[in-house]
């Protein structure tokens, strides 16, 4: 009986270049990064109908100089976000499974979409007690800026664009890194272009959302295309 074998002596750097090489070849064949965009950038634009005609719950009004404060509970928009994220993270799943069952490989998608789905509960968990237990901001002047940002880091679009910090991680992907850090850039600016100003109360969060979507959807339409030109013919 006779095999191929593989030489274990050799020049160390050389072998060194062929595994790193190697790993980087798996690692290229491994990403699907278009897919989770494409995916949280559907989940995106379905919010801004939810929004515009879900229930909204007004509570512990108080009067203030210009009429009156309440506390709102976007009820319709949690229950959407919580739900429409969680099945997108697991839909991710199940396609990086199948392509990378596809292709012969392995992934590592599992720490993405537990990272994804424990963001969301803890975001969840905090708008739920800053709503509920936590007393109003003061009327009398403008919250803090780092305020503002902190409560557009930690909303549902926030927690999509931190969880791809961790994709980018666990693929090494350095262009996903950029990107995800441009996305969470115009998720805590906010990026309006104006938008919105003579929408009406009812359309508050269509801007953000569209050019939120709008980001994933051509982040999603860019790694496809480079991914098509990569692949060899």
């Amino acid at each position: 009986m006779t095999s191929d074998s593989v030489p274990v002596s050799g020049d160390p750097r050389r072998l060194l270049a062929d595994t790193r090489d190697l790993a980087r070849r798996v690692r290229l064949a491994q990403r699907v990064t278009w897919l989770p965009l494409l995916v949280l950038a559907v989940v995106t634009f379905g919010a801004i109908l939810v929004y515009r005609f879900g229930h909204v719950v007004e509570f512990d009004c108080r009067s203030v100089e210009r009429g009156q404060q309440c506390k709102v509970w976007y009820q319709t928009a949690t229950i959407y976000w919580w739900t429409a994220l969680v099945l997108a993270y697991l839909v991710i799943a199940v396609g990086y499974r199948r392509v990378a069952s596809a292709r012969g490989l392995g992934t590592r998608v599992a720490p993405y979409v537990i990272a994804g789905i424990t963001l969301l509960t803890l975001f969840t968990a905090f708008w739920q007690v800053r709503v509920h237990y936590l007393p109003l901001p003061d009327p009398a002047g403008p919250p803090a800026w780092s305020v503002l940002a902190l409560g557009r880091l930690t909303d549902f679009t926030g927690s999509i664009g931190l969880a791809l910090l961790v994709l980018a991680w666990l693929e090494r992907h350095p262009a996903l890194l950029l990107f995800a850090l441009g996305y969470l850039t115009v998720v805590v600016v906010p990026i309006n272009f104006g938008w919105g100003t003579h929408w009406g109360p009812d359309w508050q969060f269509a801007p953000m959302l569209v050019i939120s979507g709008g980001v994933l959807l051509l982040g999603s339409a860019g790694f496809a295309l480079a991914q098509r030109l990569r692949r060899p013919r």
